[in-house]
This record gives structure tokens, C-alpha cells and sequence, in this order.
């Protein structure tokens, strides 16, 4: 009866992101911006994916019928936002990407992986690879290329 949640949630989740919401804010006063969750999980003393778990947990639902986009009566509903992932284009793409990535050499590999993956921007790729922005573009580029070639 004291949860009034559309999804019932365990108390020891709960518990874990609101000390993860807690520690975010504490970060943010004394560091002037938002942590990374390697940062709170790392404070915690918990693991990375615990952290996403409990985060994750604690956000309202939306329902599928719920507007994200409306213009000149038009209406966008979340339901059309979400894709069939079961869709034979979907598992054929997939495995002509993966064939595609084989051709990339390790490191344009690793750099589309920081860059698209863990969001990083050139410049950080560039001082963790140790090179150039302007050759983590160039990198960058080429690799793209590559797999459009590819596809």
C-alpha cells in the first residue's frame, strides 16, 4: 500500500538509486558537472551495471500511446518510435554490419567504438589513443567510408 508506483520496485534497488541520485548531486556541488555512472558506482563501491539497474528502475513508465511529438495535428506516439527489432531487415542488417566491421583495421575499430559507442568526443579519443584530433577525424572517416562501401 506505500508504494504508489505503477511498477513495484524492490526496496533494496530503490535504496541503491536514491544513494546513486544523492551521490550525483553531492559530485555536481563539488566538481561543477554530472559524474559518469563508472564515477557513482565507483563511490558506491558496487558494480557499474548495478547502478544502471537501480537508475533505470526507479523511472516512471510511459505509455506507448503517449505523445512525443505533435504539429499542425499530427501526432508522433512513443509506439511509433519503437521498431520491430525481430524483423528480418533488422537481423540482415545487423550481420552485414558485423560483416562489414571485420575489414577495419583494430584501431578504427576501437576509435568508432569510443566515438559511437561511449559517446566520447575526437578530442578525447585522441589523447586516450595518443594522436591527433585531426587524425582521429581522418580515422574516423575513412572507417565510415569502409563500411558504407561494404553495405
Amino acid at each position: 500500500m506505500r508504494d504508489s508506483n505503477s511498477v513495484r520496485v524492490s526496496r533494496s534497488i530503490r535504496d541503491i538509486a536514491y544513494r546513486a541520485m544523492q551521490i550525483k548531486e553531492d559530485f555536481i556541488n563539488e566538481h561543477g558537472r554530472e559524474p559518469k555512472v563508472e564515477e557513482i558506482a565507483k563511490i558506491m563501491e558496487l558494480p557499474k551495471s548495478k547502478v544502471i539497474i537501480a537508475l533505470e528502475a526507479i523511472v516512471e513508465p510511459v505509455s506507448l500511446y503517449e505523445p512525443v511529438y505533435s504539429d499542425s495535428g499530427d501526432t508522433i506516439f512513443m509506439m511509433d518510435q519503437i521498431s520491430d527489432k525481430n524483423s528480418d531487415a533488422g537481423w540482415l542488417e545487423e550481420i552485414s554490419l558485423k560483416e562489414a566491421l571485420k575489414i577495419l583495421s583494430p584501431r578504427e575499430k576501437r576509435i568508432l567504438a569510443m566515438r559511437f559507442f561511449d559517446g566520447r568526443t575526437q578530442m578525447d579519443v585522441a589523447a586516450q589513443i595518443g594522436i591527433s584530433q585531426a587524425q582521429v577525424s581522418r580515422l574516423e572517416k575513412g572507417a565510415l567510408q569502409k563500411i558504407k562501401k561494404q553495405l
